[in-house]
Formats: structure tokens, C-alpha cells, sequence
């Protein structure tokens, strides 16, 4: 968001070539027509060129055309899950959601979306933006928030993956990773469902060895020991919450589903260190796992022992090739956080990809940043996190359902 608010203190220029844009009628026809069916709504390329610069302006990592798409797809299948329940949002709490997302920049709606404007943003694409979330979540606490109970057990579980009290805990895990390709992800769903169900060590490892895109497949998904605080603090609770043998529920991941399974779990002598935040850098090749991008992700490897190496590797390349920041554990995407846990300060994965595949992610750990040591939170907050965590699973597992069920259609 401060980047955001750093981007719009230019909105003049931007305005201007919107402005030139758009007085073309010919622009005005091609960008109203539909350009993706999505079950029985279409989305139009004027929406995807919203989204994509209201991406842009927030920053958000990866191909803002890409993701423009997948956001609204999304949408769609939100808003469509929400009209199945009957949800119906007023203008009231549209513009007090309008109200809450501009109070995070520190500006009022009103504010907010002149500058949205000034950028190009229409007030209309700013709403509907807004709408879809918020819709969502009343689809989201109806259908999953009855379902999830914490328990007092749940929360001492919490507090020791925390860190907190005499001692720490550290877990062996083994881990199996599936891309979803396209037009295959009902049937790599299903059958992550029921690599879940498998209760032994022996079969986890045949299905990684068969499936896993990781590189820890050649292992059978085996991972090494590790402390319960490197991993993503969404992760902790699923894996505590599970007995030596047990798989994960499957969890959506950017382009891929996960599962994990816990093979031991012990008590250290030292207390584990929580991360108030963790400094990593993204180095974008293309090409995806083809032999030309691996051994180009080779190369810079050789030639980089810390993150600032990166700035010579990536010198002369447009600016979006290198991505570096630090950020809070929770503020990581997920299926970074998880190769960050593998890792120790200056190393460096290739596991993941971006764009569908086409783009191979050199990700490298530049450190982690311990918490001041405190009290910690309290129980019912705890709770609060563990309620939140389990609701936001079984929301982005149905997410991914209505994906795999819905019929969706470039008209381009």
C-alpha cells in the first residue's frame, strides 16, 4: 500500500494516456466486448485492464495481466457461489467495505478512489472489486464458520508452535507437491484427496516419488528436521494437529496443491525462535522448468553467496525480473513461506514457478528477523488465530472446487 501511495502521486501522466486511450471508438468496442465466459457470466477486456492497473498501482508481485485474469475468474465464481445462498449486499456495506480497504492507506473512500481515478481506475472497478470480497466472506462465514471449533488443546498446540515456555518443538515431514495443469484439476484434486487418506510412511514416499514436482520427490518427499516456527504460521496448526503417520488435508497453493505428511514430532531443550519478519528475494527466469531456464538458475546460483548478489545478476533486466522485501511470516505467500523454511540464510530453491509454469522462481533466504521476546498472545487470541486459519483452509479448498466445476471460456 505505501508503494501504492507512492505510484499515485503521478497521476497525471497516467490519467493522459488513459485519457488518448479511450477517445478511440474502435478501443471503446474491442474493450467492452467479452472476453472470458465464465459458467453464465462474461468478463470484458475493459475489466481485465482495470484490475490489471489497479494491480499494478498496489504493487502486487507476478504478470499483472495474468493475475488480472485470475482475480476476476474468481470473482465470478464468488459472486455466483454467493447468489446460490442467497447473499445480497446493500450499497451501505458495499461503501463500507469501500470505506475499510481505503482506511488501510490511511484515506477515505472518497479520497481513495480519486486517486484510483487520477491513475485511470474507474470508481466502478474500485466497487466491484470490493463486492466480490465481501460477498465472499458472507459465503464463507456461512458455510464454513459453523464448522470449525477450537479447543483447548487446539490452543496449547498453537502455543507451542509459537515458541513459547521452556522448550521448543521441531517436526520431520515429508511433502508432496502437484501442479494443477489445466483441464486436469478436478482429477488432481480427487486424487490428492486420497493420498490424504494414507496412514503410512512407505506409501506417502511411492505417491512422491510419482506425483511430487518438489525436488525432495527423488527423496520420496522427505524432508529434513525443522523447527515448527520456520514454518508459515497458516501451516503450524494443520501440522500439529496431525499424529506420526497422518497427511494433511489437501492445501491450495499458488498453481498447485499440497499435502504434508508428519513422520515425528519431538520436544527441544531450547525454545524455538519466532520471526518478526523474513528478508527473501525472488529472481524471475524465463522459461519455466525447461533445461535452459534450470541451467541459467544454475549459474546464477554459482555466482551468488548472499541476496545483494542479485542486484548484479539482475542489472540491465527490467525491474520486475528481482523482487526483494521483507515481510512478516503471515504476509507471505504460502508456497514461498514453505521453501523459506527449508532454508538457511544465502541458499537458494528453484522449486516454484509463476505464470502457469512459464516462469521459474530462483527464490533465495537473505535472513530472518527474530521477535522481541513478550508475553505472547493470549489464549482467546489464539483461538481467534486457529479459527481464522482453519476457516481460511476450507475456504480456498471450495474455492479451488467451484474452479475445477465451472466452464470457463477465452472468447479472445
Amino acid at each position: 500500500m505505501r508503494k501504492f501511495l507512492a505510484a499515485i502521486a503521478l497521476p497525471a501522466a497516467m490519467a493522459a494516456a488513459t485519457a488518448v486511450s479511450v477517445s478511440s471508438p474502435a478501443w471503446a468496442q474491442n474493450m467492452f466486448a467479452p472476453a472470458i465466459k465464465v459458467n453464465d457470466q462474461v468478463i470484458t477486456g475493459f475489466e481485465l485492464e482495470q484490475r490489471a492497473q489497479m494491480l499494478t498501482l498496489f504493487n502486487a508481485p507476478g504478470d499483472p495481466q495474468k493475475l488480472a485474469r485470475e482475480q476476476l475468474i474468481e470473482d465470478r465464481l464468488k459472486l455466483d457461489a454467493a447468489e446460490t445462498i442467497g447473499v445480497v449486499l446493500e450499497n451501505a456495506e458495499v461503501e463500507a467495505g469501500m470505506e475499510e480497504f481505503a482506511g488501510r492507506a490511511d484515506m477515505s473512500a472518497e479520497e481513495f478512489t480519486r486517486a484510483l481515478e487520477g491513475a485511470g481506475v474507474a470508481q466502478q472497478s474500485f466497487r466491484d472489486f470490493v463486492r466480490a470480497g465481501l460477498a465472499w466472506r458472507e459465503v464463507v462465514g456461512a458455510r464454513f464458520a459453523p464448522r470449525v471449533s477450537v479447543d483447548q488443546t487446539d490452543i496449547e498446540r498453537a502455543r507451542a508452535a509459537l515458541g513459547s515456555g521452556s522448550g521448543g518443538v521441531r517436526v520431520l515431514l515429508s511433502e508432496l507437491i502437484m501442479p494443477l495443469q489445466p483441464g486436469q484439476e478436478q482429477a488432481i484434486q480427487d486424487r490428492a484427496t486420497r493420498i490424504s487418506e494414507l496412514d503410512s510412511v512407505a506409501a506417502f514416499s511411492a505417491q512422491a516419488r510419482q506425483y511430487s514436482a518438489a525436488p525432495s520427490a527423488q527423496r520420496g518427499g522427505r524432508m529434513d528436521w525443522m523447527p515448527i516456527t520456520n514454518l508459515p504460521p497458516q501451516l503450524r496448526p494443520i501440522i500439529l494437529g496431525l499424529g506420526p503417520g497422518e497427511v494433511s488435508d489437501p492445501l491450495p497453493i499458488p498453481d498447485a496443491i499440497a499435502l504434508f505428511q508428519l513422520r515425528d514430532i519431538e520436544e527441544t531443550n531450547a525454545p524455538d525462535r519466532e520471526y518478526a519478519a523474513i528478508e527473501y528475494a525472488a529472481y524471475y527466469i524465463s522459461g519455466g522448468r525447461s533445461e535452459q531456464a534450470l541451467a541459467r538458475a544454475k549459474q546464477v546460483e554459482n555466482n551468488t553467496d548472499v541476496c545483494d548478489d542479485l542486484y548484479g545478476i539482475a542489472k540491465d533486466q527490467p525491474p520486475e525480473v528481482l523482487e526483494r522485501g521483507s515481510r512478516a511470516p503471515d504476509e507471505i505467500p504460502q508456497d514461498i513461506a514453505i521453501e523459506l523454511a527449508k532454508l538457511d540464510p544465502g541458499e537458494v530453491s528453484t522449486a516454484l514457478t509463476r505464470s502457469n509454469g512459464q516462469t521459474l522462481v530462483l527464490l533465495m533466504l537473505c535472513g530472518r528477523t527474530p521477535e522481541l521476546e513478550g508475553e505472547g498472545p493470549s489464549n482467546e487470541e489464539l483461538g481467534v488465530m486457529i479459527r481464522n486459519q482453519r476457516i481460511d483452509s476450507f475456504a480456498d479448498g471450495y474455492l479451488e472446487q467451484l474452479r475445477a466445476e465451472a466452464r470457463i471460456v477465452d472468447l479472445e
